[in-house]
Formats: structure tokens, sequence, C-alpha cells
């Protein structure tokens, strides 16, 4: 027999309780937990209707990913889905107000209508607002289906067909309600509800699904975390508003790569590809300053150069300031303790600033040695060489560990002019000769690092 019972929801992680509470035990966020009234039915064992055989079938055949890929006409967009979409995919793009998603998937769904029936569902704007949008990037005669819509029902009801549209773009997922679950558009069961039944919508009917959606203030997808695990590919669209380039980053995907990144410049056009990155980054560099080295790594299966920035300042305050941009402060704190308690140089009475140029944010542990030689040429006023790349994993004892796809990053180096590497003195893969025409400097201890940075070295 089914009885409605109330509930209480956390609207950032999910969480169920009996009871309203101020805090969350699961997550402690402050006031998110909202009641929610749902439909509870007591099943009495499971007589009735029997249910159907599962039929099994052996690990060799024909996958979905063995079918021709569609090509989105953005050849960055395509790299960050492994190599185009697969049929019956469902993706989540996520990023924050105002950096460009619902621009990105306009251009997308323009290219992609020139081959293939495509769907733009709002539920955001209005018709006349993406109408707006299109003129402005140049794509208004392309021709892609447009609504305004936030049903559920109504939009299943449409797709739900045997001519199904190939594309179908849901801008945003947050906006959407199942007008069968008791709650506000945008909390957690109604985001669940709804993305469960577009994604199984998409894959029955064997269309592209893209679900846009909002960032919380820590930078992640809004709603349960469940919902990235329900779709195939999660991709994040990053950048600063001070910087004209984005990032569009895959942190999970089912038909290829993780951790792929394709980069856009921010025009009046729209999103235009940045084919070499690594020169784009570098377009502004100023060689022979202290504090500066340009830091070879790889995003993905892209090498790619990008300068850091390192300012050490004496400081008035009694607890200095570390402002990090680009980088993780936790890492910053680790490779200033070790410089201080291995190498014997005292950074702790000092504000230390750093920042990764260009807006891209750097997460492998290969970037710990050049942050430290930015960090010592900022403290002892010695540039970097300009010609010189820098890459290595620091480890608590000072020790300088060997960092994966070395021999590529090298070798991005060498195609664009750099003549020498600061490398680990113990390379995982390769010898200091695959790297070409760049002269090796490997270097097994931080203390080593210190002694590049003394008048006549």
């Amino acid at each position: 027999m089914s009885k409605s019972a109330p509930r209480f929801v956390c609207q950032e992680c999910g969480a169920v309780t009996v009871r309203w509470a101020g805090k969350c035990d699961a997550c402690g966020a402050w006031n998110s937990i909202a009641e929610e009234k749902a439909r509870e039915s007591t099943p009495k064992g499971l007589g009735g209707k029997p249910g159907r055989k599962i039929e099994f079938v052996g690990l060799d055949g024909a996958t979905v990913a063995d079918r021709p890929r569609l090509s989105t006409g953005i050849g960055e967009l395509d790299r960050v889905c492994g190599g185009g979409l697969v049929a019956g995919s469902a993706l989540l793009v996520g990023g924050d107000p105002g950096i460009g998603k619902s621009t990105l998937l306009t251009q997308a769904t323009a290219a992609l209508s020139a081959q293939v029936p495509v769907v733009y569902i709002s539920g955001e704007e209005a018709v006349d607002q993406v109408r707006l949008r299109a003129r402005r990037l140049g794509l208004a005669k392309a021709p892609v289906q447009l609504a305004s819509a936030t049903s559920l029902r109504d939009i299943v009801q449409t797709l739900d067909s045997a001519d199904a549209p190939a594309v179908v773009v849901i801008d945003s997922i947050q906006t959407m309600y199942a007008d069968n679950v008791e709650a506000a558009p945008g909390t957690v069961s109604q985001v669940r509800i709804c993305a469960h039944e577009l994604i199984r919508l998409a894959k029955r009917r064997g269309f592209i699904l893209f679900l846009v959606g909002h960032v919380t203030k820590e930078g992640t997808i809004a709603g349960p975390r469940v919902l990235e695990h329900m779709v195939d590919t999660v991709l994040y669209f990053e950048g600063d508003r001070g910087h004209q380039f984005r990032i569009l980053r895959a942190v999970k995907n089912r038909f290829g790569a993780t951790d792929e990144i394709g980069v856009f410049e921010m025009t009046d056009g729209g999103l235009t590809e940045v084919l070499n990155p690594s020169a784009l980054f570098l377009a502004e560099r100023r060689g022979n300053v202290s504090g500066s080295c340009v830091y070879a790594g790889v995003e993905g299966t892209r090498p790619m150069l990008v300068e850091i920035q390192a300012l050490v300042a004496p400081s008035t305050l009694s607890s200095p300031r570390r402002a990090v941009v680009g980088w993780d402060s936790n890492r910053l704190s680790m490779v200033l303790a070790v410089l201080d308690a291995r190498c014997g140089l005292a950074l702790s009475g000092n504000d230390v600033y750093l920042n990764v140029a260009g807006g891209l944010r750097i997460t492998e542990p290969a970037a710990d040695l050049a942050v430290a030689a930015a960090l010592v040429s900022s403290a002892t006023d010695v540039p970097v060489p300009a010609d010189m790349v820098v890459f290595g994993e620091i480890g608590l004892s000072g020790e300088v560990r060997a960092v994966a796809q070395g021999d590529a990053r090298l070798k991005e180096a060498a195609k664009l002019g750099f003549a020498q590497g600061l490398v680990p003195a113990s390379p995982r893969k390769g010898k200091a000769g695959a790297a070409g025409p760049l002269a090796i400097r490997p270097i097994g201890h931080l203390q080593d690092l210190l002694g590049l940075f003394r008048p006549g070295q």
C-alpha cells in the first residue's frame, strides 16, 4: 500500500534525514536541507508478475564504440570527446555562469545540423534569446530546431518517437522538472529523476544527449554526485573572465581518454579553436625576469608548455600571505616546507604569490620542480635561463622523482625553440638522447637546484 512520507534531503549531497537540521551531517553544508514529499511503497515479497529472463552474451562482439563517430566540426571538442560523438551517449557539460557553455553548444549544434537533425531545448532562455545569440555568432541560418520547455513529460513525449533527432541539447538540467515529484526544479530529487529519464530515453532511441549543468561555488556540478555517474562523459568548461582563454576538460569519458583538454579563445564572434596552446600561453612571456619558469606539462595526451610565475617579497604581517592562482595551494605549502627543511631556504617570513599564466589550471605533480625553480629564482633574483624548460615531482626528502611522458614533453619544448631541459636524474622512460637537440641537465635533489642559481652557475 502506498502512502506519502515526508523526508528531508540535502540539496548539496543528496543525503536523506528523517527531520530537518541546520547542518548536513554528510557533507557539512549549512541551510541546505529541504523537505521533499515522496511516494513510498511497501512491497510484499516478490510475488505477482514475474520478471523477464536476462540474456547473456560473450565479450567478443560489436560495440557502440566501433561505429563511426559523429564529428562536431570543432576539432578541440572532438579531441576532448575522444575523437567525436558516440551514438546513444550522454554528455554533461558544467561550468561557471557566463563562461561560454551555451555559446560552445550553439556553435557545435550549428555545425552538427549540417549533417544530422539537431534539437536545442532551453529551459533558461526564450527562443528569441537563443536566436539573438545565434545571430551574434553568425549562425542564424543553421537548421537547428529550437524549443523553450521545462516539463520532463512534454520533452519525453516529443522525443520518444521513431524519427527522434540525432542530437539533443538540454540547457540546463537544473531547470527541468517532473510533475510526479513534489519538489522544486533544481533540487536533488528533480535533477536525479529528470536526468535518469532523459538518459534512458537517449539510450533507447540512440540519440546523443548534451546536458548543461550549473556548478556550485566550489566548482563542482550542482546536484547529486550520482548525476556524474549516470552520464558517459563529464566535461568542465573552465576559464577566468580576465583571460580570453577557455579550457574544456574531460574528467570522465567512457569512450576516450580522461583529463584531455581543448583550448579555446573567446572572441566577439564566439569561441575559436587554439591549435597550438603552448605558443599562445608563452606569447607574452619575458625571458630574462626572475621568478619566471617554463613548465613542460601534459594534459591528457597533449604536451603543453606554460609559464609559471612566482613572487617572493618581505612581509610585514605576522602570518605572511600565500596566494595561488592555477595550482594547488597545499602543494605549494609542501614545496615551501621541503625548501626550508631540506635545502635551508627559509621563506616562511615572506609573502609568496604563485600564478600560472594564461588562466590554465595545473593538477599534475610534475609541476613541483618548475614551481620550486620559480620560487628560488624570485628569492635569489637570478632568472631561470630563458631557453630552459623544467618538470619533475618533488618528494618530502627533497629528491626529484621521474614523471611520465618525459620524451613527449621535451619534444614539444624542442619544437618551440627551447635548448635546455631541467629534468629528473632518472627518467621513467627513454634516455636523455631522446630529447633531440635539447641539452639535458638532470637533477636528483633540490639542493642541486639551488646550486644553479648561485653566481657563476
